[in-house]
């Protein structure tokens, strides 16, 4: 079992809490039905509030179109699906200018104060201020349309939903289409004027561009001329001296190679033999001279081997010979002349050029440094040239945007007439003030239960003691009508059954009424009858073999039951045949004397006191009841000095004299929290029994009796829940005991 000390909450405690909300429905259900028509009455006197509503669509626009991204200079971060472009357009639907504009329009061009002036006030009277104009009718309703106003960006879209409230259902129709409509002109009137101031701007930047144009234009010119620079192709910017340099760069590159091949031709011609020079060898002439030199030398060696050198054919052929290789040889050194010659002619050529070329070398980098500040002067015509084509081009571009006139928000739900008001709305006012009501009812019964701290239920006693609970006594009455006349025929009912021979009744007619003390003894098929027995019951299993027999019945406080509990225990254990004896150890307010009806001038106070106790035996002092087996010990007369009484040691010789003799003994005793009379005999019983009683018995008073028991260690067999009313359990528990008992009596009462 878990104990309050425990963090958090246990099953049991919440088991407790729904146990409390069972108990006390019909509590929660009037704080609901009173909050429903608490909410019903709220709305009837109120104005009806009529509610339009109207949707925009905020569009993406392409800035990109006509490359105006270039030529706006705000900078924007638009895209479809961005929610803080719908935030800004919802502030911006929330602005001031709109509102006002909104409320000129709909009131005859005539501006209005959105925040309506005060009062007139006597102060103004005694300062002779001007006193505040005051509003008609029709301005307050615009002001109270303009102050309902509600903007709703549904997320993961582009719409923005937009409501206005109003006790006038065809001004508020008005005044959201009207609205929708002015921020769709101020959205497009606020593009259009920015695209003009962007055209303006470009307008005065292209003038003052075209000027300094102009004047770089003049500028290169004046240079050009006073620098004598001259270039063939403008497009180009090419200098003549420079082409001129190109120019016989080229031909002395070309030169130079020429004469390095002919060089070596002349080096090859000077160091080679004649007939293997390429010139010679590709010569047509020379190799058909060679041809006819060779031809003319075979013939000589044929005829020579038959002839004789005088022979004159062969002499012939010898002259032929001899001036063909003279003209051979001429033909060749002609050869290697003209290579020379070409060798030479290419070298002073070459000579010719890098001469030239050299002196232009001179001649450019003199024009070096000019043609520099030609550059940057030209560079410069050359930029501004392009920023003034830049800027006209945008600056048509923009005039373009701004005809057309492109806007961002489009109306996509025109507000509609509203045919039935918003508010009040009776069956929402009730559903409200009915939940309000419930949750209400609900704190209000957990407060009080708070608040209250008595013990309300079975097993409470357990919970916050950790001590075994045996037993739970219904209130005495549970099986009885609550009537006056129900209850007078009950007790005619007892009477009649006394008289019939049953033991229902007691020998003294008097005491024939129903009494909660002696229910266990007049009303034996009964609830609260078989209550005590049960309680009997887990008193004498409670010892595992050894059942306590001398038990002390105390309570925390007074008038908890303990006289009626330890009477009908006593009862019932006469009922199994078990001798027991009832001592009533209250010496200050003593009670089982009335209980049973027996008279009081002896009893344990006279054991108690020396000069009475002599020669007194402790069983001359025991009466009998009318109950077969039960025996009484009462209080004895009243005395002042009980407390010292008890502290007697002829108490516990008194105690275990009266064990041999009874098989149980019950001890009724006061209150402990009060007195200690119960902590004195407790010592000396086997075991404490603490009786609680139902709305009346706290848990701290409970909590704290047993902590002083244990205290003293004396042992606390377990608690005993009485006058609990089954009626206020959320389970219907001893209902249908109830109904079977009932029975029974009434057909044993027949019989």
């Amino acid at each position: 079992m878990a104990s309050p000390s425990n963090e958090g909450q246990s099953p049991g405690e919440l088991m407790e809490h729904w146990r409390t909300l069972r108990r006390h429905k019909w509590s929660i259900a009037l704080f609901a039905l009173g909050g429903a028509l608490l909410g019903i009455l709220v709305g009837i006197p109120q104005t009806p509030v009529y509610q339009a509503r109207t949707s925009l669509e905020i569009l993406s626009l392409n800035e990109d179109f006509l490359n105006m991204k270039q030529s706006n200079p705000v900078a924007s971060n638009e895209s479809s699906g961005d929610s803080s472009e719908l935030q800004t357009q919802s502030k911006l639907l929330e602005g001031e200018e709109l509102m006002q504009r909104v409320l000129a329009k709909l009131h005859d061009g005539k501006p209005i104060a959105r925040y309506a002036p005060g009062p007139a006030t006597g102060w103004r009277e005694i300062l002779h201020l001007p006193q505040p104009a005051r509003l008609t009718p029709r301005e307050n309703l615009l002001l109270k349309a303009a102050k309902s106003v509600k903007i709703r960006p549904t997320p993961r879209t582009r719409i923005i939903e937009m409501l206005v409230q109003s006790p006038d259902r065809q001004l508020a129709w008005t005044f959201a289409n009207t609205m929708a409509n002015e921020f769709a002109t101020e959205s497009l009137e606020n593009r259009w004027k920015v695209t003009q101031r962007t055209s303006e701007y470009l307008g005065h930047e292209i003038s003052d561009t075209r000027k300094n144009l102009e004047k770089s234009e003049d500028a290169l010119q004046s240079y050009a001329r006073q620098s004598g620079l001259l270039f063939t192709d403008d497009s180009q910017n090419t200098n003549v001296s420079n082409q001129k340099l190109q120019q016989i760069q080229q031909q002395l590159s070309l030169a130079t190679a020429e004469r390095i091949a002919k060089q070596s031709r002349y080096e090859l011609a000077r160091t080679s033999a004649p007939d293997s020079l390429p010139d010679v060898l590709n010569d047509p002439g020379l190799r058909e001279a060679a041809s006819k030199i060779t031809d003319l030398r075979r013939q000589i060696a044929e005829l020579s081997v038959t002839y004789t050198p005088e022979y004159s054919k062969l002499q012939r052929l010898q002259a032929q010979l001899v001036a063909l290789e003279d003209s051979f040889q001429h033909d060749r050194a002609t050869i290697i002349d003209r290579v020379k010659d070409d060798y030479q002619d290419a070298s002073r050529r070459e000579s010719l050029l890098s001469a030239a070329y050299i002196a232009q070398t001179k001649e450019v980098t003199g024009q070096d440094e000019k043609a520099v500040q030609y550059n940057i002067l030209k560079r410069e015509v050359e930029s501004n040239r392009q920023l003034y084509d830049t800027m006209l081009q945008q600056l048509k571009q923009s005039s373009l945007a701004s005809a057309l006139g492109a806007a961002k928000v489009r109306i996509i739900d025109p507000a509609d007439l509203p045919s039935k008001p918003v508010s009040p709305d009776l069956p929402v006012n009730a559903g409200l003030g009915l939940f309000s009501g419930f949750f209400i009812g609900i704190l209000f019964v957990f407060i009080r239960e708070r608040t209250n701290r008595a013990l309300q239920n079975p097993g409470d006693a357990q919970f916050w003691t950790n001590l075994p609970e045996l037993g739970t006594i219904p209130t005495a009455f549970l099986g009885q009508p609550r009537s006056l006349t129900a209850r007078r025929a009950a007790r005619g009912v007892a009477a009649s059954s006394g008289s019939s021979g049953k033991s229902l009744t007691l020998q003294n007619p008097a005491r024939n009424k129903i009494m909660p003390e002696m229910m266990t003894w007049q009303q034996k098929p009964s609830i609260v009858s078989e209550a005590f027995r049960g309680v009997l019951t887990s008193i004498l299993f409670s010892g595992n073999g050894h059942r306590p027999r001398v038990l002390v019945f105390s309570s925390a406080g007074p008038g908890e039951g303990k006289t009626t509990v330890v009477s009908n225990l006593g009862i019932a254990l006469a009922e199994i045949e078990t001798r027991v004896l009832v001592i009533d150890a209250d010496l200050r307010c003593p009670r089982l004397n009335q209980v049973f009806d027996l008279p009081n001038d002896h009893g344990l106070s006279n054991l108690l006191q020396k000069n009475l106790r002599e020669g007194v035996s402790p069983e001359s002092l025991v009466q009998k009841t009318d109950i077969p087996g039960l025996d009484v010990l009462t209080s004895g007369p009243s005395t002042h000095a009980a407390a010292n009484l008890l502290h007697s040691p002829f108490l516990a010789e008194i105690l275990t004299r009266f064990r041999g003799q009874y098989g149980m003994i019950l001890i009724d005793t006061p209150p402990m929290l009060h007195i200690t009379d119960a902590r004195v005999i407790g010592r000396l019983a086997d075991a404490v029994v603490l009786v609680a009683r139902s709305q009346q018995t706290t848990r701290d008073e409970l909590v704290a009796a047993k902590n002083r028991f244990a205290e003293d260690h004396t042992r606390i067999l377990g608690t005993v829940f009485n006058d609990w009313d089954p009626k206020h359990s959320p389970y219907g528990l001893y209902s249908k005991g109830k109904s079977y008992y009932s029975k029974g009596y009434f057909a044993n009462a027949e019989r």
